[in-house]
C-alpha cells in the first residue's frame, strides 16, 4: 500500500515536470528500503504522517541557496539569511542553554550533512531545480509551513515536502550510518524546537511543538 501511494505521488510529480524519471525511480527505491530504517521515534517523538506528494522544489532550492554554496550548506547561514543575525544568534544561544553545546553542535553537523546529502542524491538522479526565488521571511514562513501537520511542526513532514518521502528516508539512513541513531534523534528533536521557535518569531503563534 505504501509503495502504491509513493508510486502515484512520483507519477504525479513526473507528469508535472517536477521530477526527472531517474529522480522518481530513486524516490521509489529509497522509500521501499526505508521500512528498515528504524528511526527511534521514542527518543525524538512522532515524526508526523508521511507526505508522499510532489516535492516543493522551489522551497528546496531557495533554502539550499540561502545556506550555500551548493555542497557546503550551513543551517546557521541559512537562518541568518532568512531572519537576520540578531534573531539567529539569540536562537543559537537559546538552544544551547536548552540542550547543551554538544547537542546543538551535533544538530548543526547532522542538519548540514542532511541537506548536502539530499542535494547529492537529487543531482545524481537528474532532478532539475528551478531558479531560487524565495528569500528572507517569505522563505522562512514557507519552510515552517511545509512542516506543519494539523498545526504542529514535524521535521520529517518538512523533509518529505522538500525532497520527497523516499529521499528523506534514504538521507535519514545515511545519517544513522554516519552519526548513529542517537544523533539522528537529537537532530529531529532540536530541529522541531528550532522551527517552532522560528514560527513564534515570525508571529505564527498558533504553531504547536510536537512531542519530544
Amino acid at each position: 500500500m505504501i509503495k502504491h501511494f509513493l508510486g502515484l505521488a512520483a507519477g504525479i510529480a513526473l507528469s508535472a515536470g517536477l521530477m526527472s524519471p531517474a529522480f522518481a525511480a530513486d524516490s521509489m527505491m529509497s522509500a521501499s528500503t526505508s521500512m528498515e530504517h528504524g528511526f527511534p521515534r521514542g527518543l525524538a517523538g512522532p515524526d508526523g504522517i508521511p507526505y508522499t506528494g510532489a516535492p516543493d522544489l522551489q522551497a528546496a532550492v531557495s533554502l539550499v541557496t540561502a545556506g550555500g554554496p551548493i555542497g557546503s550548506f550551513s543551517v546557521v547561514r541559512a537562518l541568518t539569511v532568512m531572519v537576520g543575525a540578531p534573531t539567529t544568534n539569540a536562537e543559537v544561544a537559546k538552544l544551547t542553554k536548552q540542550y547543551g553545546k554538544a547537542n546543538v553542535g551535533a544538530f548543526v553537523a547532522v542538519q548540514n550533512f542532511a541537506v548536502n546529502d539530499a542535494v547529492k542524491r537529487a543531482a545524481a538522479a537528474g532532478v532539475k531545480f528551478p531558479a531560487p526565488a524565495l528569500k528572507g521571511t517569505v522563505l522562512a514562513k514557507r519552510v515552517v509551513t511545509l512542516g506543519l501537520e494539523n498545526g504542529t511542526y514535524y521535521e520529517g513532514v518538512q523533509l518529505d515536502h522538500l525532497v520527497t518521502h523516499g529521499i528523506h528516508e534514504a538521507v535519514m539512513a545515511d545519517i544513522d550510518r554516519k552519526f548513529g541513531l542517537a544523533a539522528d534523534a537529537n537532530y529531529h528533536r532540536i530541529a522541531d524546537q528550532a522551527h517552532y521557535d522560528l514560527a513564534q518569531a515570525l508571529g505564527a503563534t498558533s504553531v504547536k511543538l510536537g512531542p519530544h
